[in-house]
């Protein structure tokens, strides 16, 4: 089995740029992925993994066994503690590290059930909003997430790190707001925005048949091509001071009271 104890290893310097650059990553179509049960995941949901790096003074080398009956033809290398230390995030970590190919994230490449749930959300930036999005995402179940003009990549270890392997366990894809409309409704799809704007409250409305939630950030809300294009905008009543909440803590209210509505029953096909 090859063995890398250098920092200055060509292929070490490269999986540190990957960690890094959203360029490296698009240009090379990889990613990486730490941890035991993030690997674990990914490989139950399709992504296909070109390399497994483990360091001894940290991992279990007999836990290899269970990504070795993958079958997939996956190299394997031993690595330093100093090496692993460059090229880990977590401070309390396990050892283990994959080099993954990235999915598509094509709106066509979704498999919906015939009444699909979906969430929307436009254009979140920080990486443990969306990684806290598709925990609940993955929670509820839902046929798919859709981030609309994203700002971040998808794949950076901060969104791979905060979702806890739930990146793998959904459908994601992304799309213009534009895109993402006519998708929809050409899929017969009836989207609900949350919005200050001309809205009714959220438990009015009927979840039960195919629908989407749609979000925006915090600060700025969805924009108004959403507002002026949904079946229905929809508030959360608040009653303190304030006027918003987290875009997480918001998508989760609004995926659980549809999920409420039908009765908690699961209609996703992954």
């Amino acid at each position: 089995m090859k063995q890398i104890t250098s920092l200055q290893n060509p292929f070490i310097k490269s999986l540190v740029l990957l960690q890094e650059k959203a360029k490296t990553r698009k240009q090379t179509g990889t990613f990486l992925i730490e941890g035991q049960r993030e690997i674990e995941l990914a490989i139950k949901s399709g992504y296909e993994i070109d390399t497994i790096l483990f360091c001894i003074d940290f991992y279990d080398e007999s836990k290899n066994r269970k990504i070795e009956k993958s079958n997939q033809d996956i190299n394997f290398i031993e690595i330093s503690k100093e090496v692993y230390q460059k090229l880990a995030y977590r401070d309390t970590t396990e050892g283990i590290l994959a080099v993954a190919k990235i999915k598509s994230l094509l709106l066509s490449d979704l498999k919906l059930s015939e009444n699909p749930l979906i969430l929307v959300a436009e254009s979140p930036e920080k990486p443990g909003n969306i990684g806290a999005i598709l925990r609940t995402a993955d929670a509820a179940n839902l046929d798919a997430v859709i981030i609309a003009n994203p700002k971040t990549d998808l794949y950076n270890p901060n969104i791979v790190r905060s979702s806890v392997g739930c990146l793998f366990t959904r459908q994601i894809a992304t799309g213009t707001t534009s895109e993402i409309i006519a998708f929809l409704k050409e899929k017969n799809i009836d989207f609900y925005c949350a919005t200050l704007q001309n809205s009714t409250p959220y438990h009015t409305q009927d979840f039960t048949k195919p629908s989407a939630l749609v979000v925006g950030t915090e600060d700025a809300g969805l924009t108004e091509e959403w507002r002026n294009a949904a079946t229905q905008n929809i508030i959360i009543p608040m009653e303190g001071e304030i006027d918003s909440m987290n875009v997480s803590v918001a998508a989760a209210i609004l995926i659980f009271e549809a999920k409420r509505q039908r009765n908690f029953v699961s209609t996703s096909l992954l």
